[in-house]
């Protein structure tokens, strides 16, 4: 294979490769840190999880490429498929050697305003959250006049991009659009293993650089807002990043509240094997993407994981360091420690954070503590899509919109929990 050094031309090939099934190839592209966190099997239960959704891949869209420091560029394109298309974005350096390797949905959509947003009520505008080698760019959603608005931040699980866009849809722009139509002025950003795809793979990567340092700039940025009371910022995050929400909240004591949507609480490890077999007996088409997959979370598992494990042996290709912060970080008893409002909603029909089994673990560990809503909807997937029947992962490849109870909940709970919050303060200047 001639080694390519364009990178216009090195994200092509990749796609070619991807299309043929040459993974052992393209493996022979990756960089030494690459190659030391993502293997050729890795790469292949990305692409067959994803086309087993989408369908082969017919054309490529012309692709775009973006400075990334000194050393590397990203390059970006969307592979179009029969159901939806695959967005595949690299960081190559000058010899043409892969640094990042994502494949995620199509960031471009035919998404409309959901009924319940009110576009008119709203301006958006685009913003930088400027944390050093981890900056990201986001989305500032506000409501039109008013004084003395509460602010959110939301939090997305994944290397997502700010609207969480998933086939046709984005479920954190509907939540965006939405929430500030009722007067909640809302921060969304790109994951920060959505911008920057190679640091998931360095050394020492763990959850606390995943979510802390973009979160909480964009708190301060709401803080400083006109229009916005600092006293009454809140995060709300959806599965990983719903823990991720205690997480951040811990750390900043201004933060008014937290919303966790599908947060989960079973081990990660052990939820993953019961989604894949799920998946696997709900699509067969999709078990193709699943091998290996056993032996991954084996060893992911296996209570001897030190920091020198290779990634590419790890589930997901997350770094040893990933897994064992998040083994030495409870959620529920962090959440049980917070002094301040809880909300947490949960969808009937969702298959990877469970009723049963996660929410199951928020009820028992948030028992007796005040202050702290638990609310169930029937009809609702992960994403909080509406619907009837078993969810299956294709589902995300039709047009949905996150539930207009969703909206509603979150909203009517921000305002009274403002209210206690002030309350609270107010009563201890009082010493009382």
């Amino acid at each position: 294979m001639t080694t390519q050094t364009d990178p216009k031309a090195v994200a092509t090939t990749v796609v070619a490769l991807l299309r043929d099934g040459r993974f052992e190839e393209l493996e022979q592209l990756f960089a030494p840190a690459l190659a030391g966190a993502v293997s050729a099997d890795t790469v292949r239960t990305g692409w067959l999880a994803e086309t087993a959704k989408t369908g082969p891949v017919h054309t490529l869209d012309e692709v775009t490429i973006t400075p990334l420091g000194d050393r590397l560029t990203r390059a970006v394109t969307t592979a179009h498929c029969e159901n939806g298309g695959i967005e595949v974005r690299i960081a190559v350096d000058a010899s043409g050697r892969l640094h990042g390797l994502r494949l995620a949905p199509p960031t471009e959509s035919s998404w409309a305003p959901p009924d319940y947003a009110a576009p008119r009520r709203i301006t958006e505008q685009e913003i930088t959250l400027d944390c050093g080698p981890l900056t990201v760019p986001g989305t500032l959603t506000l409501p039109r006049g008013g004084r003395g608005r509460p602010g959110l931040v939301l939090l997305a699980s994944g290397a997502s991009d700010r609207d969480v866009t998933v086939g046709p849809n984005k479920p954190f722009k509907d939540l965006a659009w939405g929430l500030a139509s009722r007067g909640i002025a809302v921060v969304r950003f790109d994951k920060v293993t959505h911008v920057h795809t190679t640091v998931e793979h360095e050394p020492g990567f763990t959850m606390v650089q995943e979510y802390l340092p973009n979160a909480l700039a964009a708190v301060e940025l709401l803080k400083r807002q006109p229009g916005i009371d600092p006293t009454r910022i809140f995060v709300a995050g959806i599965s990983g990043g719903g823990k991720a929400a205690v997480r951040v909240a811990a750390t900043e004591p201004s933060i008014a509240g937290v919303v966790m949507l599908a947060a989960d609480t079973v081990p990660l490890p052990r939820a993953a094997a019961r989604i894949f077999d799920y998946v696997a007996a709900a699509e067969p088409a999709a078990a193709a993407a699943l091998p290996g997959t056993a032996e991954a979370i084996a060893r992911t598992e296996d209570p001897s994981l030190s920091p020198e494990t290779p990634s590419a042996e790890l589930l997901f290709g997350w770094p040893a360091s990933y897994w064992l912060d998040l083994r030495e970080f409870d959620q529920i008893a962090t959440a049980a420690t917070l002094d301040r409002p809880i909300l947490v909603l949960q969808g009937g029909r969702d298959y990877q954070v469970t009723e049963a089994d996660d929410l199951a673990g928020w009820r028992a560990g948030l028992a007796g503590k005040p202050d702290v809503s638990i609310r169930v909807l029937p009809a609702d997937d992960h994403m909080f899509f509406p619907g009837t029947g078993p969810s299956i992962p294709s589902d995300y490849q039709a047009p949905h919109h996150v539930d207009p109870a969703v909206v509603a909940a979150i909203a009517e709970w921000v305002a009274p929990a403002s209210n206690r919050n002030a309350m609270s303060r107010l009563l201890s200047r009082l010493g009382r």
